[in-house]
C-alpha cells in the first residue's frame, strides 16, 4: 500500500513546530506526560501524511 500524501507545506511546518514544543514542555516538566502526544504531530509532519485527513478525506494540499 503505498501513502498519498495529504499535507500542505504550510500543515508540515506548523505541526513540526507545536509537536516540537510539546515536546520540549514535556521534557522540561512544564506540561505532563501527554506532551509527548507531540511526537504524533512530529511524525505525521516527516511522513508528509495523516491518517485522520484521510478517514475524513480531507488534504491541505493543492497539488497532490
Amino acid at each position: 500500500m503505498t501513502i498519498t500524501r495529504n499535507l500542505a507545506t504550510w500543515d508540515r511546518a506548523a505541526r513540526f513546530i507545536v509537536g516540537a514544543l510539546l515536546i520540549v514542555l514535556a521534557i522540561t516538566g512544564t506540561i505532563g506526560l501527554w506532551g509527548y502526544v507531540g511526537a504524533i504531530f512530529v511524525a505525521t509532519a516527516f511522513m508528509n501524511f495523516c491518517p485522520i485527513y484521510r478517514v475524513f478525506g480531507l488534504k491541505t494540499c493543492t497539488d497532490c
